[in-house]
């Protein structure tokens, strides 16, 4: 049957993305509202009925600002580890007890025959996962709000069909910008997020391990533009001799609205 994957919004704005197969599909966070989730949804031919669940990676406004709505109007459930529903819980609003749902990091569990297996994310949250996403033999990965490229993240999205990978900002544009200092050594941490220039290193890492296919996401907007990210990743793989195209599929997801609609079969 295969994955499709399409990104409703990837940003610091709000992120949101459609995982599904042929019969029904699941939102990885909800960080847009829910009147804009639906439309999305609506533009790219899914009907929100098909959607069975909510899987939330971090308790970030930009990641939960929509969930609690979108679980009261579909009726369904929103999953979580403990530690993210701690904190989560009184951000979203009241949620009944049957579609609270939880989930130690690593285990694997399904929603309607698609496998979801979360894995550890090195970010200044609570508890913070991203999830890869199984159906047959194909695997599709999602790995943003990364501080650095940990081995964790890799060991865990290797082999990947396609990954949304964080390419979040420029350095040099975020260290002659307009934010705070604070603000500024929060997003070059470890428990921060991926530059451009992480985010190549982590491809032609990834590329090693059988990827062909990369969607760049979470571009900040204000220390990035998108031909930026995509020429600096470029740059960077084509220093490695691998040439984008040929050798792997380079996207980006749009910061707000939609990006194409992936088919990984």
């Amino acid at each position: 049957m295969g994955i499709r994957i399409c990104s409703l919004s990837s940003g610091s704005s709000g992120n949101c993305i459609f995982v599904g197969n042929e019969s029904s599909g699941l939102l990885v966070d909800c960080g847009i509202s829910g009147k804009e989730t639906l439309k999305n949804l609506h533009s790219i031919g899914v009907c929100s009925n098909t959607i069975k669940a909510i899987v939330v990676t971090h308790e970030h406004s930009d990641h939960i600002r929509g969930v609690g709505i979108i679980s009261r109007k579909l009726r369904i459930p929103i999953y979580a580890n403990t530690n993210t529903w701690n904190v989560m819980g009184a951000l979203i609003g009241t949620v009944k007890p049957e579609n609270i749902k939880t989930f130690k990091v690593g285990e694997e569990f399904e929603i309607e025959g698609i496998g979801v297996k979360s894995y550890s994310i090195p970010h200044d949250a609570a508890d913070p996962v991203g999830f890869s996403f199984y159906e047959g033999n194909n695997k599709v990965s999602i790995a943003t709000d990364l501080g650095y490229f940990s081995d964790t993240v890799k060991e865990s999205i290797s082999g990947s069909d396609m990954v949304l990978l964080e390419s979040n900002h420029d350095i040099e544009m975020l260290m002659t910008g307009r934010y705070p200092f604070f603000l500024k050594r929060r997003i070059l941490s470890e428990q921060g997020h991926l530059s451009n220039e992480a985010a190549g290193n982590a491809i032609y890492e990834l590329l090693q391990t059988g990827v062909r296919e990369v969607l760049l996401g979470h571009l900040s907007q204000e220390n990035n533009f998108p031909e930026l990210a995509y020429e600096t990743v470029k740059g960077i793989l084509k220093q490695n001799k691998v040439n984008v195209d040929t050798d792997i599929k380079l996207d980006l997801a749009p910061r707000k609205g939609i990006s194409r609609f992936y088919y990984i079969d």
